[in-house]
């Protein structure tokens, strides 16, 4: 009986070992490698504190949809608590902000130091490709491909108008510091909880601007020419309708009063850039960045932002605009309405991944080797071969560990 026991615990240790294998060995080559790699060196890696091993995600296709950033059935679950709630409580006070109109007091100073890292970004960056170090940056004619090196790469990746004529091959054209921050766009909201919708006849009253700069302006930034409405009292939920009885002479102090929050302003941002050498900017640049993102993210977590399912239209607010404007797949199904869903940082701020290179004054990349090219964002590309030091989130990307062989020597390789 013993024996018998001991043969069955042997045979499913030989079973369960044989199905990781074949699962390992099924799946696409850049997951087997970081597999074994995290199974291998993983005790190592957490030593010396790096990351696990991390490829750049496969870009999505015309017709495919974002992934869910919440699971639909965790949504469904949570619309049917909220009608639940709302009656049981037909009218009731709003305590938590943003929901009730009021500012989140922990995200205000946030959301000024975000807006002044992307003053400092542009800036920068505008100085790297345009001043003195002169980087060059190209970009494709007639799709949204970049490149950051003196010469474009020869990799046959485009899928604009009359690629097949090319042979997929890119034509490039001089590219600028638009092209490296992908900023989108959103409607400007006056108001945030009674008015969150922006209609279709409305869209050319509306002013748009970026998306991230929409964010901290409703974290409580002020800029001007763009009002918003502040609160000092919250709003009023009945029946799922939110009534707001603050009078309008109370709306004008509490406007006032919030306004008075400290701004930073662009003139020093100019001269710090300035001032600075090219190695310590791009550091900084860098630093900059990071932060950015990072801010945007913890305001995100209280600030809802939504964005389309199939095209890179964004919405910062708790709804979706009704403009008609969507001309990605499936939009005769929606007459032109987006299908909106939960954003993500990527979504507000495009990372824009490019090709590495590791010496930008050599010769093109090749297309036979650009399994063994990595990519990089453009923001950080640009930093790098500005003289500053890899960040540890992106080296497994840009695969600084892979060794490049010769052009004419990449099919001896195994």
């Amino acid at each position: 009986m013993h024996m018998g026991r001991t043969l069955f615990s042997h045979i499913s240790d030989n079973v369960k070992r044989a199905l990781q294998c074949e699962r390992i060995s099924s799946a696409p080559i850049s997951s087997q490698i970081g597999t074994l790699l995290s199974k291998v060196g993983g005790e190592d890696k957490e030593e010396e504190g790096e990351g696990p091993y991390m490829d750049v995600l496969r870009p999505r296709k015309q017709w495919e949809r974002k992934p869910y950033v919440t699971p639909m059935k965790l949504l469904i679950r949570r619309a049917k608590e909220e009608k639940q709630a709302r009656q049981e409580n037909p009218c009731q006070i709003l305590e938590h902000a943003p929901g009730n109109g009021l500012l989140v007091p922990e995200l205000i100073e946030v959301a000024h130091q975000v807006n002044k890292d992307a003053n400092f970004l542009i800036r920068g960056l505008s100085r790297l490709i345009e001043g003195g170090p002169d980087i060059p940056v190209h970009r494709c004619r007639f799709c949204p491909e970049l490149h950051v090196s003196l010469h474009g790469h020869e990799i046959r990746t485009c899928e604009g108008p009359g690629s097949g004529s090319r042979n997929s091959h890119h034509v490039w054209r001089r590219g600028g510091v638009k092209d490296i921050v992908g900023f989108a766009y959103s409607y400007h909201l006056f108001d945030r909880v009674c008015k969150p919708r922006v209609g279709h006849k409305e869209r050319l009253d509306v002013p748009r601007l970026p998306a991230i700069t929409e964010l901290c302006i409703q974290a409580g930034l002020d800029l001007h020419g763009y009002p918003t409405k502040r609160r000092a009292t919250p709003v009023y939920s009945i029946e799922g309708r939110i009534v707001d009885f603050q009078p309008h002479k109370e709306e004008e102090t509490s406007t006032a009063n919030l306004s008075s929050a400290p701004r930073y302003s662009t003139g020093s941002c100019s001269e710090e850039v300035e001032s600075m050498n090219v190695d310590d900017l791009a550091t900084k640049i860098l630093r900059s960045w990071h932060d950015m993102r990072t801010g945007a993210v913890k305001i995100m977590n209280k600030y809802n932002a939504v964005t389309c399912g199939y095209c890179n239209e964004v919405q910062v607010g708790p709804k979706g605009h009704k403009v008609r404007m969507c001309k990605a797949a499936k939009h005769q199904f929606r007459d032109g309405q987006h299908a909106w869903q939960e954003a993500t940082i990527n979504d507000v701020i495009w990372p824009n991944y490019v090709w590495h290179v590791r010496d930008p004054g050599g010769l093109p990349l090749a297309n036979v080797l650009k399994r063994y090219y990595g990519k990089a964002p453009a923001v950080v590309e640009v930093c790098v071969q500005a003289g500053a030091s890899v960040p540890m989130e992106y080296r497994s990307t840009m695969r600084l560990d892979a060794a490049l062989p010769d052009p004419d020597e990449y099919d001896l390789v195994v």
